[in-house]
């Protein structure tokens, strides 16, 4: 943990809410980077990023100096995260009308030049979302934590509670999980 939260820590739970924006900044970059991955939502990580420091804000007060700040308020974060997801109903394709009353799916456009590319990389992009939809939330918790953050196998076993040997675990089944149903990408000649 860094020596300066630390400080900023101890003035919060000393009764100076301002340190407390000094932590909220630091640290909300990150928060919201591991609530949108596991949410997939740019909105629900927003939220999560509120819930996840108004907690904190709440709990730091029983908050002990030796273990790691930002390892502590990720895990919040996490919590808050599957609370969202276990509360989320399934998603539906966004769909509009057009000025002749007929509905239509929208499609996020794609940068890629030729037509084709466009066709595959919505392809990868939804193969891609839906695996990662098929993996449990601890799992894609675990995977996000571990491939997106670079988060140490310790780090995940605290934040999820869990051993590190189930950590390892669990990271394990994710990418293979990701690897059985991401195979036939790999088939095709980007």
């Amino acid at each position: 943990m860094q020596v300066e939260d630390v400080a900023y820590i101890r003035q919060v739970q000393a009764g100076d809410r301002d340190a407390f924006r000094v932590l909220v900044e630091r640290h909300s970059r990150a928060i919201f980077r591991v609530a949108f991955r596991v949410t997939n939502n740019e909105q629900d990580a927003e939220e999560i990023v509120q819930e996840t420091f108004l907690r904190a804000y709440k709990a730091l007060s029983s908050f002990e100096s030796r273990a790691n700040f930002s390892t502590w308020l990720t895990r919040i974060a996490i919590n808050c995260s599957l609370d969202m997801i276990g509360q989320r109903k399934p998603v539906q394709p966004l769909t509009g009308v057009n000025e002749e009353g007929e509905e239509f799916e929208l499609q996020v456009p794609s940068t890629d030049p030729s037509p084709e590319r466009r066709v595959l990389s919505g392809e990868v992009r939804e193969r891609i979302a839906s695996a990662m939809g098929q993996l449990t939330a601890v799992e894609r918790t675990a995977f996000v934590l571990r491939h997106f953050e670079g988060r140490s196998i310790e780090e995940i076993g605290s934040v999820l509670d869990i051993k590190d040997g189930a950590a390892k675990n669990t990271i394990f089944r994710a990418v293979q999980k990701l690897r059985r149903t991401l195979e036939p990408l790999g088939r095709v000649a980007l």
